[in-house]
């Protein structure tokens, strides 16, 4: 008999060999339905997911907002609960008791929970540089949707309170740098559109979400960061993370993580920014040409 919690748990993937068994070895016990979406891999991914009795769905990719909804309007999901993981995340186990202890006892008003988050890096915890970090993962079905966005997408909590739990889930990629790199690079094209609609509109969309404290906040602090200057903001962002919120006390890893995530990334997403400007100017249209010419990102 399955005592797990009324829980789905939906992963998306993409070439996940190296990551999926640690994290579906991390809800058992916890889920009671794991869901994969995954995106047309061309390794193992499949036969662990069906090795490991979760059920395996294939959509194409268009951007996390778009896949975890999918996976929300077309998988049975008849669960009360639904918890949404990357493949590179997995549940500490701290963290697995609680949901085990705490979820099938909470009031009905309660619609979402925030999870802390874990960022491990090069093997090694990023402690300091960004503070606590809080992610609704956990909602109730029917309660909640993913925003639509482009990057730096959150869970919108439709109606119904939120509650922060005390234990965390993990981030922790095992792929080596060279890979880290060139998956941001391809990070960097979706940060581009997003910073470009804070300031342009590029996408006509009307922000309506129901979000988090800490998202609201994370969000209005982008708002300011859109009007500084190009370059002038991504050096002032890896000091103060560096700096002023102690990331050189994580040594050499710590180094590399607020380097490259903190200036590196931002440097280069606002060069394309800058190249996007000197050939398009401010015109709207013109960037969505130049973006789908360039980045093969459709958004006429």
């Amino acid at each position: 008999m399955d005592n797990s919690p009324s829980l789905t748990a939906i992963i998306l993937t993409y070439n996940e060999e190296i990551h999926l068994q640690r994290c579906l070895d991390s809800l058992k016990g916890v889920a009671s339905k794991i869901i994969i979406i995954d995106s047309f891999s061309e390794d193992k991914t499949k036969e662990i997911t069906e090795t490991n009795g979760a059920r395996f769905y294939q959509n194409p990719w268009t951007n996390h907002s778009v896949q975890f909804n999918w996976a929300l309007e077309n998988c049975p999901i008849k669960t009360n609960w639904i918890i949404r993981l990357d493949a590179d995340e997995y549940l500490t186990p701290e963290l697995q008791i609680e949901i085990k202890e705490k979820l099938s006892n909470l009031d009905d008003s309660i619609s979402g929970i925030e999870i802390p988050l874990k960022r491990v890096f090069l093997n090694k915890h990023m402690k300091r540089g960004l503070g606590e970090i809080k992610m609704i993962r956990l909602f109730r079905k029917g309660k909640a949707k993913i925003e639509n966005r482009w990057m730096d997408e959150h869970i919108e909590i439709l109606e119904g309170k939120t509650i922060s739990f005390q234990h965390s889930f993990a981030d922790h990629n095992l792929n080596d740098f060279g890979w880290w790199t060139s998956k941001h690079n391809t990070y960097s094209n979706r940060e581009v559109i997003e910073l470009l609609n804070i300031e342009f509109n590029l996408l006509n969309i009307n922000a309506t979400a129901v979000l988090s404290e800490q998202a609201l906040h994370k969000r209005n602090l982008k708002l300011k960061y859109v009007k500084l200057p190009l370059f002038f903001r991504t050096f002032t962002y890896f000091i103060y993370r560096y700096i002023f919120r102690l990331g050189f006390l994580d040594g050499k890893e710590g180094f590399l993580w607020h380097f490259f995530q903190g200036f590196w990334y931002r440097t280069l997403v606002d060069a394309k920014i800058f190249e996007i400007k000197k050939a398009c100017g401010s015109d709207v249209e013109k960037m969505k040409i130049y973006i789908k010419s360039k980045y093969k990102i459709d958004l006429l």
